[in-house]
């Protein structure tokens, strides 16, 4: 089944992974999914949180934070700023993205330092989640890599990378935008690290329950998108 972009049902939008878009950050890239873009940076900052300390927690600590600014929707988006708190979507997704990459970085080769990872979407066409992991896992490894001889050894101990897919019109397909995310009956994020694991699955029926065979035809095709994703960072941060 064609989309109305043009697309197969399992192909990919055009990704790009753009780097060094924020230079007084460690590590930063501007990642694309189509029309979906989001700045995703990683800055070292010295110390620990207080919990650390308290705890006797060795090592360091990495925390993400995201918003959606004001013009990446139309009608405007009130900034959490205004409103005087974060709404509780982008606390999910945050939390979603630290899960991510803390399950694929050694902190304790982080030393004592904490590694912010701001994710800020410029334009919001369906995934910004997925394309925010997928984005902050280079900045991540580009920050790693400036500061290098500075951390006790190097802490990424594998890449992670993130994708939807969903059922649409009964048809499953892989990374909807917002015109098919927001008519799917199933809506999925799948996030897996370079050795084929999982970190995080969520699936959810949106009106509609959906069966074990929907449910793993649609992952097979997410774990196929996540590979292509793996080599597009590969090649952001010059690896082959």
């Amino acid at each position: 089944m064609q989309r109305n972009s043009g697309r197969d049902a399992d192909a990919l939008r055009e990704v790009k992974i753009v780097a060094g878009i924020a230079p007084t950050a460690d590590g930063s890239v501007l990642v694309s999914f189509g029309a979906t873009q989001v700045i995703c940076a990683a800055t070292f900052e010295d110390g620990v949180p207080r919990w650390m300390k308290e705890q006797n927690v060795t090592g360091g600590w990495l925390t993400a934070e995201y918003a959606m600014l004001p013009y990446c929707t139309s009608p405007r988006k009130q900034r959490d700023s205004t409103r005087g708190k974060i709404d509780g979507r982008s606390t999910e997704i945050q939390r979603l993205i630290g899960r991510s990459l803390r399950a694929v970085v050694d902190l304790k080769k982080l030393g004592q330092r904490t590694l912010w990872v701001d994710c800020d979407v410029l334009q919001a066409d369906g995934g910004t989640r997925t394309a925010a992991i997928t984005g902050a896992c280079v900045a991540v490894e580009l920050a790693c890599q400036k500061i290098k001889k500075r951390l006790p050894g190097w802490p990424l101990k594998q890449r992670v990378a993130a994708v939807s897919a969903g059922i649409v019109r009964g048809e499953p397909m892989l990374d909807l935008d917002y015109s098919e995310d927001s008519i799917a009956e199933v809506d999925s994020n799948l996030v897996m690290t370079e050795s084929g694991e999982f970190v995080e699955v969520q699936a959810s029926g949106e009106g509609a329950v959906f069966g074990s065979e929907a449910l793993e035809k649609i992952m097979t095709m997410a774990r196929a998108g996540i590979e292509k994703l793996f080599a597009i960072q590969r090649e952001a941060v010059g690896v082959s």
